[in-house]
């Protein structure tokens, strides 16, 4: 799949917002999304979240597998249930994708591509999947994507597992896939911290996305 030609850049404002609830960040979202004008400049926010388990508008009634304490919440994005937790980077991407000319396809395929260069710089070879969103390296899921578009903005985003506790994740069908095993960075290139990642990837947002 190759980009549209017309797919271009626009300014963008890097927000670092630290370990944050996840109801409210979404609810933050959604007003910012409501509330802005097209003069507006987009924002990406990184963040960690505390524990959670969030489904998307595909979720289907597929139950936590095993009890647990960590809260489950449906959202409008895409997909279906995945896990966040401390560890993980992840990055909301708040756009307008209409002065971008980017649809919800080309848009994913973008994210993804930013993800695999990101994990180049650590020499990690990472791969799409055709029919599952996300990057994969050797089978394994390193990073999840699910965003909520319109025909103007979009929000939510991706995560990307750095070093975490993956457990939780064993406790679900990810993103509906059965037996998925996770990966992260850490297991992969020895010891790395989410805020060198989070560094790191910040440039690699700007090259995808902004002038």
């Amino acid at each position: 799949m190759n980009l549209p030609m017309t797919a271009i850049k626009q300014p963008i404002i890097l927000k670092n917002l630290g370990c944050v609830d996840f109801l409210e960040t979404e609810y933050a979202m959604k007003q910012f999304t409501k509330k802005r004008s097209m003069e507006m400049a987009d924002e990406v926010w990184l963040l960690e979240h505390n524990p959670v388990y969030s489904t998307g508008i595909r979720q289907v009634s597929r139950p936590v597998l095993k009890d647990t304490k960590i809260p489950v919440v449906k959202t409008n994005r895409g997909g279906e249930m995945t896990y966040h937790g401390p560890g993980q980077l992840i990055a909301y991407f708040l756009l307008n994708i209409r002065k971008r000319r980017l649809g919800p396809k080309s848009l994913v395929y973008k994210l993804e591509e930013m993800i695999i260069e990101f994990l180049a710089s650590y020499k990690v070879s990472a791969n799409r999947k055709e029919g599952a969103p996300g990057v994969y390296v050797d089978g394994s899921k390193i990073a999840s994507l699910g965003l909520h578009t319109t025909t103007t903005y979009c929000y939510h985003g991706i995560s990307i597992n750095i070093n975490m506790d993956l457990r939780p994740f064993k406790h679900i069908e990810v993103c509906g896939i059965p037996n998925l095993e996770m990966t992260q960075l850490s297991e992969l290139v020895g010891q790395v911290s989410i805020k060198d990642a989070m560094n790191k990837l910040e440039n690699y947002i700007l090259k995808f996305f902004s002038v």
